[in-house]
């Protein structure tokens, strides 16, 4: 289908922007001054709703790099890796705008929340399950070429495409990792960390649940690669 300079499209909005990005809607996603328990209510409300939008795209960029690599193009899929790792860090960065909100103004706000959680984000959620089919991919294409995790990086020149996915995905799994350090950073600095969060859960279970990583042997191999580096000078 053309479009003509003039062409007008259909919906709410007085221009073709309006109506292609649908402002009209999206902006009545938020709560109006009338509604508000308070109005950093709005503040909290813009932060989430677009770390949601860029998690959306997130997950399409890791569905279309998995789509790459299961048709043995780790060369496309790898050309998407920096749109996902900044997907990643546009979602850390407004969490500053969150610790704009004094602890007590915080309160006021959670109350209007129920019992909202980020366990409950449609965005993470889905991130979090296509990610590891990057790891399934991965581990495919080594066996492909006959190769161990070691021999990847011992030999990393001669296997530059696959060095450079593995490192690939390490980036993601280290972005994934500092971004919910962050979140559980804020909410430690908003509520404190004896005490429970929207959902009941303790804030230092949430600590702890940091700690998970998507793909540990990427990060065990460096312990594995300095083992071997020590035990090869001993032999010299």
């Amino acid at each position: 289908m053309s479009y003509g300079p003039d062409q007008i499209l259909e919906g709410e909005g007085n221009s073709d922007y309006e109506r292609y990005i649908r402002t009209s809607e999206l902006l009545r996603l938020q709560k109006g001054p009338e509604e508000w328990v308070h109005r950093d209510e709005l503040l909290f409300t813009v932060v989430h709703q677009t770390s949601e939008l860029w998690l959306k795209l997130a997950t399409s960029e890791i569905s279309k790099s998995l789509e790459y690599l299961a048709a043995n193009n780790p060369k496309m899929a790898l050309r998407l890796f920096p749109r996902i790792l900044l997907c990643i860090e546009y979602c850390h960065e407004p969490l500053d705008m969150l610790e704009q909100m004094s602890p007590w103004d915080y309160q006021q706000v959670r109350r209007a929340l129920g019992h909202g959680s980020g366990f409950d984000s449609p965005g993470f959620n889905s991130v979090r399950k296509v990610i590891p089919g990057l790891w399934d991919e991965f581990t495919r294409l080594l066996e492909a070429e006959g190769l161990t995790l070691l021999e990847l990086f011992l030999n990393h020149e001669e296997h530059d495409e696959l060095y450079r996915l593995a490192e690939g995905l390490l980036e993601i799994d280290e972005r994934m990792y500092l971004w919910r350090t962050r979140h559980f950073k804020v909410v430690e600095r908003s509520i404190g960390a004896k005490v429970s969060g929207t959902q009941g859960t303790p804030v230092e279970v949430l600590g702890r649940l940091n700690s998970f990583l998507f793909f540990p042997e990427l990060w065990e191999i460096r312990t594995t690669i300095t083992n071997y580096a020590i035990s090869q000078e001993g032999e010299n």
